[in-house]
């Protein structure tokens, strides 16, 4: 357990808080980006293996858990929450999805233009430039929120019925 006066995110700004209409502004950008995708005929489970693997680079264990929450409660199974770091070496993944990753991966690390151009040439094999642009757009705005929850620190919780049990 940490000490509050000992612990540096004790001492981050909670920027959503912060800056309220910034904060709205990503909110809003993200509902957007979530009807684009729906829109682009992306589903659910593909959205949220693109929000956690973005995660997962990022190592933002706030996001991490909101979206492993919110896979698991539209299907997703554990086994492959628990490979999807290691993607490329297992075949539980559809080429979709799989292309869906690349892209996320080469947007996250935009420095990489090979990388760029690889995931560009996957994504062309399954995706239309409708779906193409919505997965980029996913894994921008998850980008966006792994690095304010990262910046501030923001704190994963016990879920209730654990911190209960606990007591």
């Amino acid at each position: 357990m940490s000490d509050a006066t000992t612990d540096p995110r004790n001492r981050r700004v909670f920027i959503d808080k912060q800056s309220p209409k910034a904060y709205d502004a990503l909110v809003q950008t993200s509902e957007a980006v979530r009807a684009t995708a729906a829109d682009a005929g992306l589903d659910h489970a593909l959205v949220e293996l693109v929000n956690l693997r973005v995660s997962q680079i990022n190592g933002c264990a706030f996001c991490l858990d909101v979206h492993t929450r919110s896979a698991l409660r539209g299907g997703e199974t554990t086994q492959r929450l628990g490979v999807l770091a290691a993607w490329r070496d297992t075949d539980l993944f559809t080429p979709r999805e799989r292309a869906a990753l690349e892209l996320a991966e080469a947007t996250t690390a935009p420095a990489h233009g090979a990388a760029q151009d690889v995931a560009y040439d996957v994504a062309r094999g399954v995706f239309d430039d409708d779906e193409i642009s919505a997965v980029i757009w996913v894994a921008i705005t998850i980008n966006a929120f792994n690095r304010l929850s990262v910046m501030s620190g923001h704190p994963v919780r016990k879920p209730r019925a654990q911190a209960a049990s606990r007591a």
